[in-house]
């Protein structure tokens, strides 16, 4: 069966297609990473003003996506990243546009053999969606039902009928989907592996046994188990329940990291909007010990500039960002980029900080500088650096060495 196409649908040339045909990157990850994103911007840019067009485009695409990238070094994981993200925004496009029953009926067709002819598997995240692509309770409760007996076969204590089945999460997001939660405890009842028990944590969750939810998630944690999945699904859970405080102090801080600390503080800030930032920030330093001079830059953006110094003194910090930050402050904030400065100085004169060259060096020692004449402390800050550098014969004491007038 093929989809019900519109007539701008037929006629539409998406420019992500000729570039996703079998085979169609060579081994390098990122120019293959640039044509993701790209295509999953053409797809939404279409959404803006036709939604069932843009459905068919993210089809099209997550059918293509995995035979095209075949050849991909996926060593870094930065490829699989890659097409999770997408897999993530082109879903909603697809659960979402309005379509009749037999175009929504081909997309999942298409889909589930796409899936299924996932070889890496690159596409295999899109299970975890299954009810939501399939729009309504209804056509979820067809496909679970398509799917239950050979997914119970293949969660099977008897090893002789226990195997890999492409669709068990697809199964059990269908279940979920069409609000069958018993069935989904039943078909788990013996069931260890968390990527599928998790669905039994949100089934019990989702059942109002908040409570047994989370015993049952936390009673998973181990080696094989993820404690940043098990995290993110307890958090959610206690918010749908309303415990916001509880999610906070249990799992808030551990839920949401970002791929940057700014990215963490970002994140929390988000999703709990009634913490004060500086809490938050304190919180998240406190949960994290050692890493205080990785908070810097939060700190900075929040304009918590005091703050800010003292993380950066009280563990490592590279260097080249308090040098930024001395750069772009020197006007503006003297005396925070008076300090910035300096502990760049100080970091580098340790040894710290990766390619550093004397261009560094100089940046923040004339950050330090121009920023001092503002505040009128030009020579005390000068001499500052210099017993600084002095006292540490180091690469930095080789660069200042003749503007400090150093001893040799």
């Amino acid at each position: 069966m093929t989809a019900k196409r519109t007539t701008s649908a037929g006629n539409h040339e998406w420019e992500f297609k000729a570039r996703f045909r079998r085979h169609g990157f060579g081994w390098k990850s990122q120019p293959a990473i640039q044509r993701i994103k790209q295509a999953v911007i053409e797809i939404k840019k279409v959404a803006r003003h036709d939604p069932a067009l843009a459905a068919e485009g993210a089809v099209l695409f997550l059918e293509r996506v995995s035979p095209a990238i075949e050849q991909v070094d996926s060593s870094s994981g930065a490829i699989g990243t890659a097409v999770n993200r997408a897999i993530e925004e082109l879903v909603p496009i697809i659960a979402e546009a309005p379509a009749d029953a037999g175009a929504r009926e081909a997309w999942i067709e298409r889909l589930w053999e796409g899936h299924a002819a996932d070889q890496m598997p690159y596409i295999d995240r899109l299970a975890d969606h299954w009810g939501e692509l399939c729009g309504s309770k209804e056509v979820a409760s067809q496909w679970a039902d398509r799917l239950l007996s050979i997914t119970r076969m293949a969660l099977s204590p008897d090893k002789n009928l226990r195997g890999h089945f492409h669709g068990t999460t697809a199964c059990l997001a269908s279940l979920y989907r069409a609000e069958r939660y018993a069935e989904i405890l039943d078909v788990l009842k013996d069931e260890a592996f968390w990527p599928y028990k998790r669905w039994a944590v949100k089934a019990t969750g989702a059942m109002g046994k908040t409570t047994e939810a989370i015993l049952l998630a936390e009673s998973s944690r181990g080696p094989w188990t993820s404690d940043a999945d098990v995290d993110a699904l307890c958090e959610e859970m206690l918010l749908s329940s309303g415990l916001v405080e509880e999610a906070y102090t249990r799992y808030g801080l551990r839920a949401n990291r970002g791929g940057t600390y700014l990215a963490t503080f970002r994140a929390v800030a988000k999703k709990y909007p009634h913490k004060p930032p500086e809490q938050i920030l304190a919180d998240l330093v406190g949960a994290r010990p050692g890493e205080e001079g990785k908070w810097f830059t939060a700190a900075k953006e929040l304009g918590l500039y005091t703050a800010a110094i003292e993380l950066a003194r009280a563990s490592p910090c590279d260097p080249k960002t308090l040098a930024r930050a001395a750069r772009d402050h020197a006007a503006t904030q003297p005396a925070f980029a008076v300090e910035a400065g300096y502990a760049a100085l100080d970091w580098l004169s340790q040894g710290f900080g990766y390619e550093i060259t004397g261009a560094d060096v100089w940046l923040a020692y004339s950050s330090v500088m121009k920023a001092a004449e503002s505040l009128g402390s030009a020579p005390e800050t000068k001499e500052r650096v210099r017993k600084l550098t002095q006292s540490r014969p180091s690469f930095v004491a080789d660069i200042l060495g003749r503007e400090l007038e150093l001893r040799r």
